[in-house]
């Protein structure tokens, strides 16, 4: 009688560890690291030099991992995200460096100068209204009407008029601040405010030399004006003694660097 024998089945071979192996999986390792750093550092520079082309980049990137299987393709895929992270942080790393080499430096407002206060930048306000202007001329163009009229009236207040009053507005026959000169006279000014384009006309002038004289005794009449006086306007005045005084004049008076209308010398 036969006996059947079990078949024995052969066990797993078994590796043997080598140095020369393992040392050598090591440096495949380390050649790997080493590759996708350098590749890395390169799209960076490209993405900081060129964004355009890295975006292209990334593209051809997602397309052709969109046709790998799909096992490769999200091995792709998830590749492509981390080249376009990276290359986002390195073009948003160039913008900042390069943002901050183009701004202006600024001194700190808290920290003298060379040569200024070493108590911590105290101002010294005796020496500050020394060097400021003794007058410093308004934004007129940004006043309105009445605004005007009143700063006006205070140049005159400021250098030695007396009786000072506006009367500008309805009913006021042309007249809008009247006031007595230092030398005595009386002072009848029409005033106004138009933008630097808009030139006072003649017959702005004309409706002024109908009453100033007539109705307000005027010893003294001018037109101030934040523009300029046309031609026919200035012939006109000229004729019948009316002082025009256009924004230089006005602004040279502000400042305090140009007489004013009483001192002029065809006043």
């Amino acid at each position: 009688m036969t006996v059947p024998v079990r078949r024995v089945r052969p066990g797993r071979r078994r590796h043997r560890f080598s140095t020369r192996v393992t040392a050598w999986w090591f440096a495949l390792v380390a050649l790997t690291v080493c590759t996708a750093g350098f590749t890395v550092r390169v799209l960076a520079g490209a993405a900081a030099e060129h964004p355009a082309g890295a975006v292209i980049a990334v593209l051809a990137c997602g397309a052709a991992g969109a046709a790998a299987p799909t096992r490769r393709r999200l091995r792709i895929r998830r590749a492509a995200r981390n080249a376009a992270r990276t290359l986002q942080a390195a073009a948003e790393a160039a913008a900042d460096t390069t943002e901050a080499a183009a701004r202006p430096s600024v001194p700190d407002a808290g920290r003298p100068e060379a040569g200024g206060d070493p108590g911590g930048g105290t101002v010294d306000h005796d020496t500050l209204h020394a060097a400021a202007p003794d007058h410093a001329a308004p934004d007129y163009d940004a006043l309105d009407a009445d605004a005007f009229e009143r700063a006006v009236a205070a140049l005159c207040e400021r250098d030695g008029c007396r009786d000072v009053r506006v009367v500008g507005g309805a009913g006021d026959l042309g007249a809008d601040v009247l006031a007595t000169a230092p030398d005595g006279r009386l002072l009848v000014i029409q005033c106004k405010r138009y933008c630097p384009t808009h030139k006072v006309g003649s017959q702005d002038v004309q409706r002024f030399g109908g009453t100033c004289f007539a109705v307000h005794g005027a010893e003294l009449a001018v037109v101030v004006t934040t523009s300029d006086f046309t031609q026919p306007a200035a012939e006109y005045a000229a004729r019948c003694a009316i002082l025009c005084f256009g924004r230089e004049a006005l602004l040279d008076w502000s400042a305090g660097t140009g007489p004013a209308p009483w001192e002029r010398q065809d006043a």
